[in-house]
């Protein structure tokens, strides 16, 4: 109890700087791939904290430790958010960083810069309140989240060789504890036609009216899985494109991408029926979607975006733990738990079956939105959090 009543009086103590270095954060600008400034912001303020270890890793990812302990958790954050292309719609300039209304505004003020500093200032408050004994704690800011996620802890673990004993994934969950999240394919089909001149169309094959049945069949699948009952999946069409030897030519190539999103109980070997439904009989082929990105370092990204749906169990010790957390954080019981519809970096230590569960201040909704903002409230709430979860784990 002394310890706790201790880690208030701390937590009143830096919650103005934790809040400022926050808007510190949200005022640098770093889309994905472009991650440089904000990495050497958040390595001069590990240090300034006194973590035992800070470092950028190969690819760009910063990290922070602190304790030598048998004990391993780490939380992690990623420091890169999607662009803003439309500045002038914004009620508050997107990278003013301004507190209007108990609200912080910005891009990144969700997704997910306050969780950020909410990390590494309870790494540092958990030391100075006692709770680090036997215990290592890590705190990873990750690059190219938006496009890549998973892949950035990936090259992390393999290069420094670090596997935690538990993941704590810090993505917005309007500081609910959040068990999972939805699976992930992101899919190419493509048809094959004949080239032909456009004044002898008989003579090539389309590839793109080749393409028109299975289009009608991606939209129907859609339908479909809406119609189910409870939690379920989606399949959107995201992207179209032909190949032709120009503008007066039958097109001899059609490409889509879908992103098709999964629910617990659906598998790879889900994905793979359904795609073969939506192309069979056509001149057609689908693979899963692989990015290539370069990080801001200047290391080459591969990225193969398929992924399962996971959950942990309400009983396991890590959710046990979170639920002492938010108990000495808001004073109750948490209601209800939470489960995103999105991916996360919690695909790389799930695939390790590292245990791994979701908590963040911020409304997920409002992420990547005009006006982005997240309250002020609860991104000291979260830091609260994370602190008491390093004193329980």
């Amino acid at each position: 109890m002394e310890q706790l009543n201790s880690l208030n009086v701390i937590l009143k103590e830096t919650e103005n700087e934790l809040i400022s270095f926050t808007q510190e954060l949200i005022r640098i600008q770093s889309y994905s791939g472009l991650e440089r400034e904000i990495a050497a912001c958040i390595e001069q303020k590990m240090l300034e904290l006194g973590f035992d270890e800070v470092f950028i890793d190969a690819i760009g990812n910063v990290v922070g430790r602190i304790g030598n302990g048998e004990k391993v958790i780490m939380f992690d954050s990623h420091m890169d958010t999607v662009e803003v292309n439309d500045p002038e719609a914004w009620e508050v300039p997107p990278f003013s960083a301004e507190i209007v209304g108990g609200r912080l505004y910005g891009r990144g003020s969700v997704d997910m810069k306050s969780s950020i500093a909410a990390s590494i200032y309870a790494a540092a408050l958990a030391r100075q309140a006692g709770f680090c004994e036997g215990k290592t704690i890590y705190v990873s800011c990750t690059v190219d989240e938006e496009y890549c996620d998973g892949e950035n802890l990936r090259h992390l673990f393999r290069e420094r060789e670090i596997r935690p004993d538990y993941m704590v994934i810090c993505e917005p969950s309007n500081n609910k504890i959040t068990l999972g999240h939805k699976g992930k394919a992101q899919i190419v089909i493509k048809t094959k036609g004949v080239s032909a001149h456009g004044s002898a169309p008989e003579k090539g094959k389309n590839a793109i009216y080749e393409m028109a049945e299975i289009i009608q069949r991606v939209e129907q699948t859609n339908t479909e899985l809406m119609k189910r009952e409870g939690p379920r999946g989606t399949l959107v069409m995201s992207r179209i494109s032909s190949v032709s030897a120009s503008l007066n030519a039958v097109p001899s190539e059609c490409e889509v991408y879908l992103d098709r999103r999964l629910v617990l109980g659906e598998t790879e070997e889900t994905i793979k029926s359904e795609m073969d439904r939506i192309i069979q009989g056509k001149e057609a082929a689908w693979e899963i979607g692989t990015l290539r990105r370069k990080s801001w370092t200047g290391v080459e990204i591969t990225y193969d975006p398929f992924h399962l749906p996971w959950k942990i169990d309400e009983k396991h010790e890590l959710t046990q733990a979170c639920n002492a957390a938010f108990v000495q954080t808001f004073g109750s019981e948490p209601q209800e738990y939470d489960f995103w519809d999105f991916g996360t970096n919690a695909v790389t230590p799930v695939s390790m079956g590292i245990p791994t569960i979701g908590f963040g201040p911020g409304d997920y909704k409002l992420a990547h939105m005009t006006n982005e903002s997240c309250e002020v409230k609860q991104i000291v709430e979260a830091c609260h959090f994370y602190t008491t979860l390093i004193r329980e784990v």
